[in-house]
């Protein structure tokens, strides 16, 4: 009885391997996983006509330190990007979100989901 039993399971164990491995594997729903490029982003509030750059926000500074953690001020944590969705997920800034406007250029989104006027724009080289 207990080869029976063993038998069952092997079989129904290669049926279910065969079942994962025929379905299409999904993209994380919201986007590709991805990561920031590290350095340090300076935010600002749009200045007006006379002004050459942005009104500093320096409280809203932070630096990406690695893969998805950043730090600040404040404090560090971690953060999630889906495709071009940036969500703060660890730390003194949780909840914080971002869209990535380019490899340079973060607009901070309201709890909405409509972008802010404050913008984080990453200093230095592209390289990293």
């Amino acid at each position: 009885m207990m080869k029976h039993s063993q038998n069952t399971l092997t079989l129904l164990l290669s049926a279910l391997s065969a079942l994962l491995l025929a379905a299409p594997l999904q993209a994380a729903p919201g986007g590709k996983l991805r990561t920031l490029t590290r350095g340090d982003y300076v935010c600002e509030l749009p200045g007006d006509a006379a002004l050459s750059r942005g009104i500093p926000v320096p409280e809203e500074n932070f630096r990406v330190i690695n893969a998805s953690s950043y730090s600040s001020a404040e404090g560090s944590g971690t953060y999630l990007r889906k495709g071009d969705l940036v969500t703060i997920t660890s730390g003194p800034r949780k909840g914080r979100r971002y869209s990535v406007k380019s490899d340079r250029f973060l607009r901070a989104l309201g709890e909405d989901g409509e972008p802010t006027g404050l913008r984080c724009i990453r200093l230095g080289s592209t390289a990293n």
